[in-house]
């Protein structure tokens, strides 16, 4: 077990295959529906990208950002040039993730059109309101991510050139942003999850 545990891709690699044994044993043994399980199967991948995507947020703003000050300067380079790389390409796709499989199961499930208007079309409910509020935050945090956050950080990591001034400055808005984004994935989860406990919209 300790070989399996002491590499990560082992270890996702068996997560998955724990996985694929609990879907046989739903497909082999319980009432399998392909079409509702297809929803499920996007549901669980929308969960498991937003995990990434928001854990990482998390990392960023509740333990980075506030301990870089202590970090000593010699230090310092191991996490803009090791670190934060690593956890940017993981943010920025689970955010890619998120979007993409949330899009989808909006689709699979009909009300596509009901939660991108807020609930104004024809046939509309309250929960598709909520649930279309909490999309439109996150395709605004996926906004900030692609379009602000990863831009502006390419910059203060020196991937791509940019003076000291134009460093700190970039540095500065990527952590506005991020500060966004995390102001508003609170209002989003409430709403995600309200929509489906409150109202059934699954």
């Amino acid at each position: 077990m300790a070989g399996i545990l002491s590499d990560l891709k082992k270890t996702v690699i068996t997560g998955f295959i724990v996985t694929i044994l609990l879907f046989l044993m739903y497909y082999l043994y319980g009432d399998y529906d392909g079409a509702t399980f297809g929803k499920f199967l996007f549901r669980w991948l929308h969960v498991i990208c937003g995990v990434m995507w928001i854990g990482i947020l998390w990392y960023f703003n509740f333990v980075q950002i506030p301990n870089m000050p202590n970090i000593p300067d010699d230090q310092k380079p191991a996490i803009g040039k090791v670190i934060a790389p690593a956890a940017l390409w993981w943010f920025r796709w689970g955010a890619m993730g998120t979007i993409i499989t949330g899009l989808i199961l909006a689709m699979m499930n009909g009300y596509i059109a009901n939660v991108l208007s807020l609930g104004l079309v024809e046939g509309s409910t309250s929960g598709h309101r909520l649930l279309g509020i909490g999309m439109w935050f996150g395709i605004i945090m996926w906004f900030n991510v692609w379009f602000i956050i990863w831009p502006k950080q390419k910059v203060a990591l020196g991937i791509v050139d940019g003076t000291a001034d134009e460093k700190a400055a970039a540095g500065r808005t990527a952590m506005l942003f991020s500060r966004t984004n995390t102001l508003l994935s609170f209002p989003m989860l409430f709403a995600m999850i309200s929509a489906q406990g409150l109202y059934n919209i699954s």
